[in-house]
């Protein structure tokens, strides 16, 4: 019978605990693990520049085993910035979709941003450089593109909002700069404050005031 395998409390085989045996990762997974990682590492407020050393301890394991799924560290944060990228635009056109005031659109764009940075403090110093300072300047050109693509999303949902305008291209344009500097602004001070400035405070009455 197959219980009568099944160790006692009281047989010897109960009494030599088995050390558990440290399974290996999946393909992929451990590319997602050190990618989490220097995500967590990026949280800490104050935390001075990544290195590779930190990260490989802060894993239990040795640099070469991360430089087998990262070409570089420059790839690594090349892998967090994929993730922003592709997280935000998903929820950006989901928002398009779904809503059809323009001054509705945009305030939406703005909240979601907001929020994806305060649920993710680490991504919040990528997204604005801090964390960037001593990489590869590509990457930092990245991001720059990232808020460029924003604010043309913002000034493409604006310009039916100011229609009546002589100049609704221009007006548009005006104000996706003004959210999008909001925007970069908000999340500057949010990581500049060690995470305690919360980057949605008062956000309804300054999209009020901007919309």
């Amino acid at each position: 019978m197959p219980d009568a395998e099944l160790s006692t409390p009281d047989s010897p085989a109960a009494a030599e605990p088995v050390a558990p045996v440290r399974k290996r990762p999946k393909p992929g997974e451990r590319r997602v693990q050190i990618l989490q990682a220097l995500a967590t590492m990026l949280e800490q407020p104050g935390a001075e520049r990544v290195t590779t050393a930190a990260l490989a301890a802060r894993l239990e394991v040795s640099e070469a085993a991360l430089y087998r799924h990262f070409a570089s560290k420059a790839q690594m944060f090349e892998g967090l910035i994929e993730f922003i990228e592709q997280s935000v635009f998903s929820l950006v056109n989901q928002i398009m979709e779904r809503e059809q005031a323009a001054n509705e659109q945009a305030a939406r764009i703005v909240a979601m941003l907001l929020q994806f940075a305060e649920k993710n403090p680490g991504m919040t110093r990528v997204m604005v450089g801090d964390a960037l300072v001593f990489e590869n300047e590509r990457l930092q050109q990245r991001m720059n593109q990232f808020f460029d693509k924003i604010e043309s999303t913002l000034k493409q949902s604006l310009r039916s909002a100011v229609e009546g305008s002589t100049t609704p291209s221009v007006d548009a344009q005006v104000r996706a700069s003004l959210l999008t500097a909001f925007v970069v602004g908000r999340l500057q001070r949010f990581a500049r404050s060690g995470f305690k400035r919360i980057p949605s405070e008062h956000l309804e009455a300054s999209l009020a005031q901007m919309l």
